[in-house]
């Protein structure tokens, strides 16, 4: 299976990062720290001789002098960080998403390349995504072949789901960018918003060959793309996956090779900005569909972390007084 990793880096931002300017302090005040150290070195010096004065002085601080002061300077780092309002973006599951899943049932899905069928391999991967998504996440569902058909209309009652895909059987031909445009107008209906704020959505395709019928799916991912509803794609089976088709004019059968066109996929995928995903077999099935399952219904929130960062730089402010206590009896 190839495929990205579905779990991203958690973005960080500030809501005023032209605060972060205040870090110049910390520089700024080591720098007059060397200097005050440096005009105690002289004064020492002044007042006896370095022989007389390792003599004299037996019990130097040295590194313990310097440790105070480096808790307070991340303090003021810290701090410095705080004031440019530290924010996080993580994904969250959206009590408004809708997530369709897409699901082939051309006569190709018939394949046993991947057991017990192209076909039954995906109803069961789908019910184990369904498992995975949030529950408060509605899904709906569109099978298709030369049409498309809407089999549930967005819902979070998962039974529903199911018993949708359970009546699917494969026949016909594949017409995947009518599929694609059915998907769309469930959740994003002619007339309502499709900006920044219109509710989250994706899809969910998952075939395994090229489109034959109706629209360019190409063309409808554009359309995704300006609606802000990315596209998943999962192309299901292997180069070696055949079906026995009837020959022209009804004289018995023959052999055809039905290979999947993960090319044709990933050109969707990314048009959409969504992800391609391969599985050739239904274990991958199953992982491809569970890492989507915990990825789709999401949405990226800011969290200030000013908070968390400002009792960072209280903790080593504390920290620092204590080893200044615990070193030289008094405080700096």
């Amino acid at each position: 299976m190839s495929a990205a990793a579905v779990a991203a880096p958690v973005a960080l931002s500030f809501a005023e990062p032209w605060l972060l300017l205040g870090l110049l302090l910390v520089p700024l005040a080591l720098w007059w720290y060397l200097i005050d150290q440096g005009r105690r070195r002289a004064q020492v010096s002044a007042f006896a001789a370095p022989a007389v004065a390792a003599s004299a002085i037996r019990d130097r601080p040295g590194w313990r002098r310097h440790a105070p002061i480096a808790c307070y300077a991340l303090a003021l780092a810290l701090l410095g960080v705080a004031l440019a309002k530290p924010e996080r973006t993580v994904a969250v599951p959206s009590e408004q998403a809708t997530v369709v899943l897409v699901t082939d049932r051309s006569g190709s899905m018939e394949a046993r390349d991947v057991a017990p069928n192209r076909l039954d391999a995906a109803r069961q991967a789908v019910s184990r995504f369904l498992d995975r998504l949030p529950r408060q996440v509605r899904a709906a569902a569109v099978a298709f072949n030369q049409r498309a058909e809407v089999i549930a209309t967005p819902t979070v009652d998962r039974q529903e789901l199911r018993d949708a895909f359970a009546t699917l059987t494969p026949a016909g031909g594949t017409a995947t960018g009518d599929a694609l445009a059915a998907a769309l107008r469930l959740v994003r209906p002619r007339g309502t918003e499709s900006g920044p704020e219109a509710p989250p959505a994706a899809v969910v395709l998952l075939t395994d060959g090229a489109s034959v019928r109706g629209r360019d799916p190409v063309d409808v991912a554009r359309e995704a793309r300006r609606q802000r509803v990315p596209v998943y794609t999962v192309a299901l089976g292997t180069q070696q996956g055949t079906i026995r088709v009837r020959r022209p004019g009804g004289q018995g059968t023959e052999v055809r090779r039905v290979p999947p066109d993960p090319a044709s996929l990933r050109r969707i995928a990314a048009v959409a900005r969504g992800e391609a995903f391969t599985a050739a077999d239904a274990p991958r099935l199953d992982r491809v569909y569970e890492e989507l399952g915990s990825r789709v219904g999401r949405q990226d929130e800011r969290r200030e972390m000013t908070a968390g960062v400002a009792g960072a730089a209280l903790l080593f402010v504390l920290a620092g007084g204590a080893l200044s206590l615990a070193f030289f009896g008094r405080l700096p």
